[in-house]
């Protein structure tokens, strides 16, 4: 399936909130707790546009997926055994398939569209995190070749701290 990937702009907003909302519903269906009416809001999503961080990628003239890069990180980031420190860096945020078209490979050609546009970009290593509860994000990224470096506590649980070179 092609997707054609693109920064996202304010008329976005409903879109990627009503596709994240939908998400959420199930991920919830699937016992998985990470997400909720308190992260991630509107507001995240709409920072993330007026920034040009957040990208969406189509699929059918449809939003089959959404995810933010930038180069910010919470303090729990500290916690990483970070093995590319002194390299140019981003960090992956909020990657979501829309239910719709989850089971399609769209996450994985999503990692593999993120790696091709941070190297056009100068970029060497990829950061990110993952709640460890989630098993089919846990797979997509491992399977992608990052390696855990670390953990976070946030207030839904344990996160894995992940980072691959792509330099």
């Amino acid at each position: 399936m092609e997707i054609k990937y693109r920064p996202a702009v304010p008329e976005d907003i409903e879109e990627i909130t009503a596709l994240v909302r939908a998400a959420v519903a199930e991920m919830e269906r699937n016992g998985i707790n990470q997400w909720d009416d308190i992260y991630p809001t509107e507001e995240d999503f709409s920072e993330d546009i007026s920034k040009g961080e957040q990208y969406i990628g189509t699929a059918d003239g449809k939003t089959a997926v959404i995810y933010a890069i930038n180069q910010s990180c919470d303090d729990e980031y500290k916690n990483g055994e970070w093995q590319y420190p002194d390299e140019p860096f981003a960090v992956i945020h909020r990657l979501c398939v829309s239910p719709a078209f989850q089971h399609m490979g769209i996450a994985a050609q999503t990692v593999l569209h993120i790696e091709k546009q941070l190297r056009e970009q100068g970029i060497k290593a990829i950061r990110l995190d993952v709640f460890t509860e989630n098993p089919y994000a846990l797979r997509l990224y491992e399977k992608h070749g990052f390696k855990k470096t670390g953990t976070a506590e946030w207030r839904k649980g344990k996160f894995y701290l992940m980072e691959k070179y792509i330099g």
